[in-house]
């Protein structure tokens, strides 16, 4: 590993069109698993101007049976994508939640794929799909997260809380940010960089309203970052493009999982290339990418490292996974093979199968539209949600050494 050297990651608000088609998603995923713990969806959103397109596959007691769909599913479906945009924020000629062109083309699931995830007889249900999947933690920050992500983020977040209560009302929904910092001996010292492009009301690109607005923006950058990070050599690019006015679907269009990298670790960690919003547990490039970030930062808790990368694979209808991998980039406390067979010998996790998966972090429940905006990982585990995040096997992972 470089001790030295610049490092950056980006984020994109709740509103970016991408990530509207994300929560979109997300709101299908939950709306089913509210009704039916083991539906299976395969959900892909389109957004663009005063237009939003679903397409995919599913399969739902209650909702799509037998290619059949029940009584009001398809209003329920389109009430849910309408309150996703609504509570996004976009009441704009060229993107309404009210008044957007809505298409469901839903369908139901390829049986030969259903053949091999589905449990039968002595069979053990299947990986929906073949793939590899990284988790990752470090200790740049408390939540084990890499810093420049972490940061990214939570300027987004705070910005989309003023926008939300009225404090910053010449926010509009679209926004994105870039945080670069100086490393040294492995460890942040310094922003060097920070980007922030912020979609807003009329008249905030001139004058003493642009003003306004780049002290805010200045204003929730100190607020986030620690102070020591930034300096008078901090370079700030705050709407470097100028006006911008016209942003969400209607200024470029959306596609549910073209954010894979702002979703996951902001580039400090390979990605096996799998999108998660709009799967169902069983596919497990959602439910692998979840519990390998949940073994890599319980590892990096437990101290056995300081930075650890954990990549696992499956075959398609296959419950055991085809490998596991953990390296901790030279900072392991022990052998990363030591790392490895911990692991396996820790019988909570089911055998790492995608039963084993959904059972112990508590999958197949209506917990995903919060994860679809402002990254999967890092976020605090509250009842239900972001299960993945705790740190309960760090001593199990010690003991089993």
């Amino acid at each position: 590993m470089r001790s030295n050297y610049l490092f950056t990651s980006e984020s994109v608000s709740e509103g970016h069109p991408d990530k509207v088609a994300d929560q979109i998603s997300d709101a299908i995923v939950d709306l089913f698993l509210s009704k039916d713990p083991e539906a299976r969806i395969a959900c892909e959103t389109l957004t663009t101007t005063q237009l939003v397109v679903l397409a995919g596959e599913i399969r739902c007691k209650g909702v799509y049976e037998n290619g059949e769909w029940a009584p009001g599913a398809k209003e329920e479906i389109e009430k849910a994508v309408r309150d996703t945009v609504k509570r996004i924020g976009y009441e704009q000629d060229g993107f309404h939640w009210e008044s957007f062109r809505f298409e469901n083309n839903l369908h139901a699931q390829s049986a030969h794929i259903a053949q091999g995830v589905d449990a039968a007889g002595n069979k053990d249900e299947g990986a929906g799909d073949q793939g590899i999947m990284f988790g990752f933690a470090c200790d740049e920050t408390p939540d084990l997260m890499p810093a420049t992500l972490d940061y990214s983020h939570k300027i987004l977040a705070k910005m989309a809380a003023d926008r939300h209560s009225g404090a910053a009302p010449f926010l509009e929904p679209d926004a994105k940010s870039q945080v670069t910092l100086r490393f040294e001996n492995g460890k942040p010292v310094a922003a060097t960089a920070i980007v922030v492009s912020t979609q807003h009301a009329p008249g905030y690109d001139t004058g003493d309203k642009e003003a306004e607005l780049k002290n805010y923006v200045k204003g929730v950058i100190a607020d986030v970052l620690p102070a020591n990070l930034l300096s008078d050599a901090t370079v700030y690019h705050i709407n470097p493009t100028g006006s911008f006015e016209i942003g969400g679907p209607d200024g470029d269009a959306g596609l549910t999982g073209r954010k894979i990298i702002v979703d996951t670790y902001g580039g400090a960690s390979p990605h096996g290339g799998g999108a998660f919003s709009g799967k169902d547990p069983t596919k497990v490039d959602r439910s692998a990418a979840y519990i390998t970030r949940y073994l890599a930062k319980n590892v990096v808790a437990a101290g056995l490292a300081t930075r650890c990368t954990i990549q696992i694979a499956y075959a398609i209808g296959v419950s055991e996974p085809l490998s596991l991998y953990v390296d901790t980039h030279g900072t392991g406390t022990v052998g990363d093979d030591r790392i490895e067979d911990a692991i396996k010998s820790i019988s909570e996790l089911g055998g790492l199968t995608p039963r084993g998966i959904r059972t112990h972090l508590g999958l197949n429940k209506p917990i995903y539209q919060p994860t679809a905006a402002y990254g999967h990982f890092g976020r605090k585990p509250e009842g239900d949600f972001f299960p993945w995040e705790k740190t309960d096997l760090a001593d199990k992972l010690k003991a089993a050494l």
